[in-house]
């Protein structure tokens, strides 16, 4: 369609009609779930596709679940073809057959029909809270294969023209810790897909269904369109950048990410080779996963009013060589993807600091630690707590680093301590700012904190995800790298510190305490207006030696003001010692 025939009322109220209907669906999942990790923690995604699995809109949920619909559509599409019919509704998990991402993000996909032709997809990725494996939560860093890491659900039908299969939904049920949470996300994912549909046929009785296509591919070639004016306006060169995974858990650690990026006009090519083989340990990235965290990195550096559409895809050309850390063969274990696809889009955004270090934060935390502890309550009931959390930004161009905000690749929201202790026989100690976390610059990196949880239950199994602790988070234009991550059992005289990757027994009354890594600088910390130093001190963010040793800035006796002369006889000092 060119530019011509588009009414740009139609295309904006079409536009904003497709937002609303995956946030739609988005706040059904918030509403509807029962699981914490989907109900509180956020951690799914809902999106509508094209008849042939392009994103034309996706909620306000998680970027790196973005790039993954296309396969998982075209796994349904391609297994299915001539057999998919009003009311089928399709299930899925599996990275190595049905365009998956790792087994505990169960997909749910409804087909949408318009006079019995088939208009498109709505869809929902939910993490599930178990879906079997090595350790409860189903997401094991210490599994050597995907057979270890729970049920792997190949594209099937889960309705099949409006009646429930319920074989699958025995199977599921069967082979999960948790039935009764995993069955209730199903189910709100189910009621989701359905108010989404009702909301697209709502738009298409409105419009017409030949509107509604021709509106949507106009989207798809406006995002590209706009993706591409924004590349266009980018010097060309070749960028390279290499980040790391600590790995401290593998004999092959550290796991090293690669990206040699070139910008050629309006396109930019990533290549990933020279990053590490796949590993037997779960944190190999499964294809999509890795794209769409390339893809969610160069979107952070775009317009933000660019639609969410995989038109912006099309200017972006990746490659990624086979058997690596980020584009694994069968059966290459994934269960802790996620760890890799933050670092794939750290890596990117370093490369991209290097083309518009104005538009580029530091790094921050590494994305969403995980603690898992899993096994029976007191009454012999089963539990696995899944608790992501994060919220460490690197400081940027325009101020420091935000606390408690998570990984721009995750979007997900921290679990509130009194939701963890009602559904699981835990206490959290502690969940403190800790001072001196965040790195020093022009702009600070954001304070990291401590969690510390008791185990009430009985003894059980606690897995860690973690990282940034031998590779803290980087600074950028001068700044310095935030603090490393901690992982501590038991903390005090008999204490021991754990791998930044653990999976180990924690008995009735232990104690697991994860320091999590904070953001790095941004800009040389001597160039630091005092007064906001000052007032990092009185806020108990920074120290009275570190304002001194790492800003150069000097204090008065009692700590509550400036001594400016001093200050400036000092940074003098420490600009010539550089």
């Amino acid at each position: 369609m060119s530019q011509n025939e588009l009414d740009p009322i139609t295309f904006e109220v079409v536009k904003n009609g497709l937002d609303s209907l995956v946030d739609e669906m988005a706040i059904t999942v918030m509403r509807t779930a029962y699981s914490g990790v989907v109900k509180d923690a956020l951690d799914y995604s809902t999106a509508y596709c094209s008849a042939d699995g392009q994103v034309i809109a996706q909620g306000l949920t998680i970027m790196l679940h973005l790039g993954s619909f296309p396969s998982a559509i075209q796994a349904v599409l391609s297994k299915f073809e001539g057999r998919i019919n009003n009311g089928d509704i399709f299930v899925l998990n599996d990275p190595y057959t049905s365009g998956g991402i790792h087994l505990p993000d169960i997909y749910i996909i409804k087909p949408v029909f318009t006079d019995e032709a088939l208009h498109g997809f709505v869809g929902t990725v939910a993490h599930q809270t178990d879906v079997g494996g090595l350790v409860p939560g189903s997401n094991s860093t210490e599994s050597k294969e995907i057979y270890q890491e729970g049920l792997r659900i190949p594209a099937l039908k889960l309705y099949d023209a409006g009646s429930p299969v319920e074989a699958i939904f025995d199977i599921i049920e069967t082979n999960v810790r948790l039935p009764v949470e995993v069955r209730g996300d199903i189910r709100s994912q189910l009621a989701a897909c359905d108010i989404g549909e009702r909301a697209l046929l709502d738009l298409i009785d409105r419009y017409g269904a030949s509107q509604i296509s021709r509106y949507s591919t106009a989207l798809l070639d406006y995002s590209e369109r706009r993706a591409r004016q924004e590349i266009a306006s980018l010097p060309d060169g070749k960028f390279e950048f290499v980040d790391y995974i600590d790995a401290d858990n593998i004999d092959e650690g550290p796991v090293k990410i690669s990206v040699r990026m070139e910008i050629k006009g309006d396109e930019i090519f990533v290549d990933l080779a020279g990053s590490s083989p796949q590993v037997p340990a779960g944190i190999n990235s499964p294809l999509p996963f890795t794209q769409a965290a390339i893809y969610g990195a160069v979107r952070l550096i775009m317009d933000p009013d660019i639609p969410n559409a995989a038109g912006y895809h099309r200017p972006i050309h990746i490659s990624a060589p086979e058997a690596s850390v980020v584009n694994p063969s069968h059966p290459a274990p994934v269960a802790a993807r996620g760890i890799t696809g933050f670092r794939v889009m750290d890596a990117m955004l370093g490369a991209l600091a290097q083309v518009v270090p104005e538009r580029v934060p530091a790094d921050g935390e590494g994305g969403n630690s995980l603690i898992g502890i899993g096994g029976l309550r007191s009454d012999g009931s089963m539990f696995a707590m899944v608790d992501f959390f994060a919220g460490a930004r690197g400081g940027g161009p325009l101020g420091d680093g935000a606390e408690g905000v998570s990984h721009p690749a995750s979007n997900m929201a921290n679990t509130p301590v009194e939701i963890l202790e009602v559904e699981n026989p835990v206490v959290v100690d502690e969940y403190a700012f800790i001072t001196d976390s965040g790195g020093p610059g022009l702009h600070r990196g954001a304070q990291s904190y401590a969690k510390q949880v008791t185990n009430l239950g009985e003894p059980g199994v606690l897995q860690l995800r973690s990282d940034k602790r031998k590779h803290p988070p980087y600074g950028l234009q001068g700044g310095e790298s935030g603090a490393p991550s901690l992982n501590i059992l038991n903390p005090g005289s008999n204490q021991k510190i754990l791998p930044t990757l653990a999976q180990a027994r924690i008995g009735h009354g232990e104690v697991i305490r994860h320091e999590m890594a904070g953001g790095g600088g941004w800009g040389n910390p001597l160039s630091r207006e005092p007064q906001a130093v000052l007032n990092d001190v009185l806020d108990g963010r920074v120290s009275v030696s570190a304002a001194k040793e790492r800003y150069g800035v000097v204090l008065s006796s009692d700590g509550t003001d400036v001594d400016l002369p001093a200050t400036k006889r000092l940074r003098d000092d420490l600009t010539q010692q550089a």
